[in-house]
């Protein structure tokens, strides 16, 4: 009888220890579900943003990755311009705006030649890009705003001189050599035949040209 309690008593106790046991196991198998399906949320998270990043944005497609100055141009310092519209004419300084949208291949190609206008010509003339994306949609435009320059094509490039006069108006991808000819004429430099360099033209050349 006695050896029959003892088997009793310990079965008992090793018993209470199974169950606690399979308890833990059963919270413990819990807890990995759980964190495997944390985990798995993380990843898929991850790999989404790493998938629709601009860092994967190419320069021959029409999706929306970001402002393409600084993703295609490599310049940053294009937008927002430093003087704006009204500014300039006040100042009776050249202008140059060039009209786009984020979505566009053509602009996004278009903005290299932008930044190579700016090395050249970014400290006598106002470079001001305008999204056609930021226009507020009105009958009348004044001369003083952008969208009253704008044609309804992108990328265009309007270029203004120190009185506010259109001397240019080019659209689609236009060459810089194109751009650079009117600015040339702007600036009253000497044209690309006779100087690579920008150099303004001398008194005497000025003056033999206004007399033939």
């Amino acid at each position: 009888m006695i050896l029959i309690q003892l088997l009793k008593s310990l079965l008992s106790q090793y018993k209470n220890r199974f169950i606690f046991l399979l308890g833990n196991l059963s919270q413990l198998s819990q807890t990995i579900t759980k964190l495997s399906v944390v985990s798995l949320l993380i990843l898929v998270t991850s790999f989404s943003a790493w998938w629709t990043s601009p860092a994967l944005a190419t320069i021959n497609d029409d999706r929306y990755e970001g402002n393409i100055f600084v993703l295609f141009g490599g310049n940053g310092s294009l937008v927002p311009p430093r003087m704006d519209l009204p500014t300039s004419l006040k100042r009776e300084k050249p202008a140059i705006l060039v009209f786009y949208v984020d979505d566009s291949s053509d602009c996004k190609q278009f903005s290299g030649l932008v930044t190579r206008i700016q090395e050249f010509y970014g400290r006598a003339a106002s470079i001001i890009p305008v999204s056609v994306d930021s226009f507020v949609d009105r009958e009348q435009y004044t001369a003083e705003e952008p969208a009253y320059y704008y044609s309804g094509v992108v990328p265009e490039t309007v270029i203004l001189d120190q009185k506010g006069k259109v001397v240019y108006d080019g659209k689609g991808q236009v060459p810089y050599e194109e751009i650079d000819d009117i600015l040339r004429e702007v600036f009253d430099l000497l044209p690309r035949s006779e100087s690579q360099v920008l150099k303004r033209r001398s008194f005497n050349e000025f003056n033999s040209g206004m007399t033939q």
